[in-house]
Order: C-alpha cells, then structure tokens, then sequence
C-alpha cells in the first residue's frame, strides 16, 4: 500500500480505502509490537518535529514511533530556531527538506502548516492546528476500529465545541462511513468547509442539544474546553455546564457505547470523573493508538510499501 498524497494536514487529503489502509496497518504494527516483532521500516529516515505550542501525546509518540521504526526524530522548538528571529515559514521548509525525510509541525495557525506544506519537498503531517487535528482522529478510528470491530454504519456523538479535533473526526467519519451527530453552540459549530466535504459521503447533523446527539450513539466523544487557542476562557464559559459529559449523557447512549477523549481532560468539567474514569472509557487505548497510527502513517508517507 502506498498514499496517493504527500501531505497529511486535514485527513480530507485520503480516499477511503487509504484511510482504511492506515487503520489496519495501525492494528498490525500494534499487534507487531506486542510480539515483540521489529519491523525498521524507515531506518535511516529522520523526522523534524516542530513544536509551537507544549505536547506530551503528539511528541511522545512521533519520537518513540521513529525509534519503533528505525528512524530518528529531531525536536525542534519554534523558540530555537531562526523562525524566532524573523526567518520566513518557505526559508524554514526549503531548509528542513534538505536534512529531513518528513516534517511534522505543531502550530497556532493552520496557515503556517498550509505555508510549510507549500514550500516543503518533504511530506508534512499537521501535528496539530487551530483547525485540524488529523493524528488524533487516526488513533480514534483505530480505537473505535478495536472495540467495535467495524465502523461503516456507526453513529459518532460530538458534545461540546467544534474544534480542530471535531473537524478531523468529520473527515474522518466521511471516509470510514460512520455518521457523526454534533452538539455544540450556535456559535461554535465546526468547520463549514468540513462539514460540507464530508456530507457528500454520510451524514452528519448539527444540533445545540447534547441529548439529541447523545441519543443512540455508539460513540460519545468530547474535548477539553479550555483550548489552547483561548486564553481568555470565553469558549468554556459556553460550554460549561450544558455540554459536559456525564452519567445521564451516557445513559441516552447505546449501553455498550464508548467515551473518548483526545487529552488533556480537566475532570469535573467537560466530563465527569465517573465517565472518563469508568468502563466505558476507551481513552487510554486512544492515547496509546497515537502512537501505533502516526507509525503507520510515517511509514507510509516516507515511501514503505506495505501489503495489508
């Protein structure tokens, strides 16, 4: 298997089949891993990490990832480099494609990913963005893959605010044939651009009532309502209480449904401790499929040929 595109920044950049393709070589390299199977697939390959923003998930599981698979990873802080003093986004991607075989970039604009996906020779993947989050929802599928054993069908419950990881998860439901059901503010729906991309391939609903989307749902999922992207904490005083997740929400949910949560969880607020601790929670397991998927994904995008 190979990926048609050279960047990863939204997850719209797949086809179906590829997206199906990075789940099951996900499962795979876990199963590899568990066997105690080393497979160095991209020895001798390095990935530059830029990291504008903290991380423990996103840079954890690149740099032991790139070690899984024989590679190297550079951390590389905004602050560090000579982006801090002026040096152009193009300058810094022409630059990094000359020692590099992939970039992966954390970052508070999704126009700087876009800008060094224009002006890189290497594949980027968008670590993180104020609009996307495509590694996030990879591990997602991946877990709701585990558990549920199938995913075209499925209905998927957002509740709270329709961020980066709400819009990824869109596309995400797009390409894997689930539904997604989405409660949020008025005013804090997610991406028309995605939701419009993705209702060409399933459907997906918008309402401002959590119990509507909670109803019948497979799948509940939630992410913190302090976003990094809003220090004045305005976006949390819209959400909080209404759109926690708790016991009575996960009572309208099918009585096997699972919770995620991409991390960090402030307990008590965007969801209850008896949730994100209780057993439905499949948040562990999501956390750990960061790492097996963005393996997956690394070794397809730097040119490792696999038959699934």
């Amino acid at each position: 298997m190979s990926l048609s595109t050279q960047h990863v920044l939204t997850l719209g950049e797949l086809t179906s089949k590829e997206f199906d393709g990075i789940l099951q070589l996900s499962i795979q390299m876990k199963k590899d891993l568990g066997t105690g199977t080393v497979r160095p697939l991209l020895r001798n390959k390095t990935l530059a990490m830029i990291f504008q923003k903290p991380s423990t998930r996103t840079r954890i599981s690149f740099e032991v990832g790139m070690y899984h698979l024989g590679g190297h990873a550079i951390n590389l802080s905004s602050g560090d480099m000579q982006l801090s003093r002026g040096e152009s986004i193009a300058d810094t991607a022409r630059t990094i494609s000359r020692y590099a075989d992939c970039l992966m970039a954390r970052v508070y604009d999704h126009d700087q990913i876009d800008a060094l996906a224009r002006h890189s020779t290497i594949p980027v993947i968008n670590g993180l963005s104020n609009m996307f989050h495509p590694c996030q929802t990879l591990a997602d599928f991946v877990t709701v893959l585990e558990r549920k054993g199938s995913l075209r069908g499925l209905r998927i419950a957002w509740i709270g605010d329709g961020n980066n990881v709400c819009n990824s998860m869109i596309y995400g439901a797009a390409l894997s044939g689930a539904t997604m059901s989405i409660a949020t503010p008025a005013d804090l729906r997610p991406s028309a651009q995605a939701v419009g991309d993705a209702s060409k391939l399933t459907t997906i609903d918008l309402t401002t009532d959590p119990a509507e989307a909670a109803t019948g749902a497979d799948v509940v999922v939630t992410d913190t309502f302090k976003s990094i992207h809003d220090s004045g904490g305005v976006r949390e005083d819209k959400l909080f209480p209404r759109y926690q997740v708790n016991d009575t929400t996960m009572s309208m949910a099918k009585p096997d449904a699972i919770f995620l949560h991409c991390l960090p969880a402030t307990r008590g607020r965007e969801v209850t401790p008896s949730v994100i601790d209780g057993p439905q929670s499949a948040v562990w397991d999501e956390a750990e499929n960061r790492l097996h998927s963005q393996k997956a994904l690394l070794a397809l995008l730097m040119g490792a040929t696999l038959d699934i």
